[in-house]
């Protein structure tokens, strides 16, 4: 194996270079090296004065490339004298992998830069062997290129002869872990202080994060906490989960007990810009110097339809593209990877979650709207686990007492701030949500929904939804006097479309428990509004009110409110909505059981043919669901509407597929729909399986059907099929 190809394979198992780089194969010769320049000056001047833990490992690396750098101006301004615009093939070999090595070592800079300090900590090993690695692949392309062809003068061959040299040596000097293992001893011993039960001393805290890591603002704090976060959800699989949620539950207390609350909001200064303005400094020398006119970097790119990723994965190779876009590619019978051409070992897609991160804090920074294709919800308890050792919970109860103080005591932009952290705590682990409440915090939440503040208010609403989630948090809720008619007043007139889906969303969490139920459906306005949010709502916002509707149904005695709120119309024109749809049909199959509600729904023009839709393409919940919405339906309303369903083209196999292959609540209602087809559809023969044919244990209560006088048994000449127009071999019946 040649030197090349030993660095093409060794560089797909390096994190957080990880994954499969390629030089531009539209560039030889001179454009060739001028790329080369113009990446290495971009380079040097992103990082001229390095900070982080990692400075003299950087510092370092920035030399090298400004020696690199007077290799490539040299090449690019002699070549239009006396040297030729060609090289060697094995040069342009070696500048090519010199690209790729100074790409990578950009996105270890930039890593280090816009990196958590205490990240930084934690990965010292791997990131140094990252340093050490890009060191010692530059020495092998060095070793390799073929100065002799270059033509160079003195001065640069000097230089390079010195740079070869130099990289073939192991500086120890620049390794920081002698101090990474003091500050991760420090960082131990503050957990197992919390583990003790005890707080550890903020002198000892504040020249921890203040002089050594020089973490040195409340937002500062935020970042940190932030970043970790992401990293926990990302799962490195050598990550200590159990050591990163300790440090994330600490780095959240020092926020809090380290610096004033009031000046948490406040703009860093321009010397100490937050993880999250770095990177909006790094998406703007990405895009353009220029926020008013930009491009979309193209490693934001799909490689195969070259938009803007939405949801980024990973193939077998190490490649990233947009996931709809592979599974596509894929699905047209293509077996190897676009960008490589290298065979795909599998199938797998892995979510490029950190790639996600940084497309979503670009399309921020420049307001390009985005939402990723891919679902987010485990992260809460993916971060959740992490957090679940003693010392984060103990640092955990900590910070909750100083943000329940700040609620009680605290300025109206402190009580705010409060219930913003309140609401991010309480949304990881059950042992966050018991406390938060346990020390006092509902009563003082509840407060806050009427506050003019549409930020305050919506952090107090959410805060009190994720607090719900805690089965014995619903009942504290409940008895709070006044906290109900609030949350429905948010739902009815919040300054934010997010607050009132959030109070939408905290009913349908308070509804599970059934003795709710019935005050819910009594709160003036409750049911009328999540009507109206299902109306009109965003997708998440309708997601929210169809279940809550859902479980409010539930109760016996909600058709009446669900009929005059408009809630049952409602429900009905949401079976167009495939988002909403499943549940929707399981809500009117509950309330359609009361003539009222039946002919209302049955009104409504879209009703049948959404209904039979979801029979053809929905879940087997959601065929369960619609196929007991509809016999209710035909049950109540008579012949009008079951005959306008009987003539549904092919409805006599969607029946019969769902009575074969349904769920047994399905199947049941399906032969019940059956019979009433039969029953009403003078003209139709009704063809089924044997299996289906009336028995004593599925008779029909005659009682509730609508004038009855006569009922179509299968003819027994035909086999199991679809519905079909025949001759009806008819039998009378008594009415009973």
């Amino acid at each position: 194996m040649s030197n090349l190809e030993f660095l093409s394979q060794r560089r797909r198992h390096q994190s957080p270079l990880a994954g499969s780089f390629f030089a531009p194969m539209d560039h030889s010769g001179v454009s060739l090296v001028q790329t080369l320049a113009s990446l290495s000056e971009d380079l040097i001047r992103s990082h001229r004065a390095p900070s982080h833990l990692h400075r003299k490992h950087a510092r370092s690396l920035v030399c090298k490339v400004k020696i690199l750098l007077s290799l490539f101006q040299y090449l690019s301004e002699s070549s239009s004298g006396f040297l030729p615009r060609w090289f060697p093939i094995s040069a342009t070999l070696c500048f090519r992998e010199l690209y790729i090595l100074i790409y990578r070592a950009k996105m270890l800079l930039d890593y280090c830069e816009n990196s958590a300090r205490l990240w930084l900590v934690l990965k010292s090993e791997q990131i140094s062997g990252n340093f050490r690695d890009l060191n010692q692949e530059l020495a092998t392309i060095l070793d390799v290129l073929p100065i002799e062809g270059l033509r160079l003068s003195a001065d640069v061959r000097d230089q390079v002869e010195l740079l070869c040299t130099n990289c073939g040596k192991l500086n120890s000097r620049l390794d920081p872990e002698k101090e990474a293992q003091e500050l991760r001893t420090m960082i131990n011993e503050f957990l197992d202080e919390f583990a003790r039960g005890e707080a550890p001393e903020s002198q000892k805290l504040r020249g921890f994060l203040v002089k050594r890591l020089g973490i040195s603002s409340g937002l500062a704090c935020r970042s940190e906490v932030e970043f970790l976060e992401e990293q926990i959800y990302n799962q490195e699989e050598d990550a200590d989960l159990s050591l990163l949620g300790g440090t994330v539950a600490l780095a959240r207390y020092c926020r809090f007990s380290l610096f004033s609350i009031d000046s948490l909001n406040k703009l860093p200064q321009p010397d100490t810009p937050s993880w999250g303005e770095r990177w909006n400094r790094r998406m703007l020398s990405w895009s353009g110097s220029d926020s008013s006119s930009f491009a979309v970097p193209k490693d934001f790119c799909c490689p195969i339809s070259l938009d803007l990723m939405r949801d980024p994965v990973v193939v077998s190779t190490g490649q990233t593209y947009d996931r709809a876009s592979i599974i596509q590619w894929m699905d047209e019978g293509h077996s190897t990877c676009p960008n490589s051409g290298q065979l795909l070992s599998d199938s797998r897609l892995i979510p490029n979650r950190a790639l996600r991160s940084l497309i979503s804090l670009w399309c921020s920074v420049f307001g390009v709207p985005y939402e990723s294709g891919e679902v987010t919800d485990g992260s809460a308890e993916t971060i959740a686990a992490a957090c679940s050792s003693k010392a984060a919970i103990t640092a955990n109860m900590e910070t909750a007492q100083i943000l329940v103080g700040q609620l009680a005591d605290g300025s109206d932009e402190a009580k705010g701030l409060a219930a913003r952290e309140l609401r991010l705590l309480a949304k990881t682990g059950k042992q966050n949500r018991a406390y938060i409440a346990e020390i006092g915090a509902i009563p003082l939440l509840s407060t806050l929904l009427s506050s003019s503040d549409p930020v305050t208010q919506e952090n107090s609403v959410t805060a009190l939804l994720n607090l719900s989630i805690y089965d014995t948090n619903k009942q504290l809720i409940m008895e709070e006097e006044g906290c109900l008619s609030l949350i429905t007043e948010v739902l009815k007139h919040g300054w934010s479309i997010e607050g009132r889906e959030n109070a939408a969303a905290t009913l349908f969490s308070l509804s599970v428990v059934h003795d709710y139920k019935k005050r819910i459906l009594s709160e003036p306005g409750a049911v009328e509004s999540l009507a109206r949010l299902l109306k009109k709502g965003t997708p998440r916002g309708r997601k929210d009110a169809v279940m809550a509707l859902f479980n409010l149904s539930t109760h016996p005695e909600s058709w009446v409110e669900m009929l005059e709120s408009g809630a049952a119309v409602a429900l009905a024109h949401a079976l167009t909505n495939e988002l909403v749809s499943e549940e929707a049909a399981g809500a009117l199959a509950l309330i359609s059981k009361q003539p009222a509600v039946a002919h209302a729904v049955a009104g409504v023009e879209s009703t049948v043919p959404s209904l039979i839709k979801i029979m053809k393409r929905g879940s087997p919940k959601g065929k369960e669901n619609a196929v007991a919405a509809l016999q209710e339906i035909c049950r109540k309303c008579g012949p009008v509407v079951t005959q306008r369903v009987a003539r549904t083209p092919g409805l006599g196999g969607l029946v019969q597929g769902i009575v074969l292959t349904g769920t047994k609540r399905a199947r049941r209602k399906a032969t019940v729909l059956i019979k009433i087809l039969q029953w009403w559809c003078g003209e139709m023969t009704v063809v089924v399986p044997s299996m289906l044919m009336m028995d004593n244990s599925t008779v029909m209560d005659q009682s509730q059907l609508v004038e009855p006088s006569r009922v179509l048994r299968p003819s027994p000449n035909l086999g199991s099929g679809d519905l079909t127009i025949n001759q009806p071999v008819a039998i009378s019946v008594p009415v009973p």
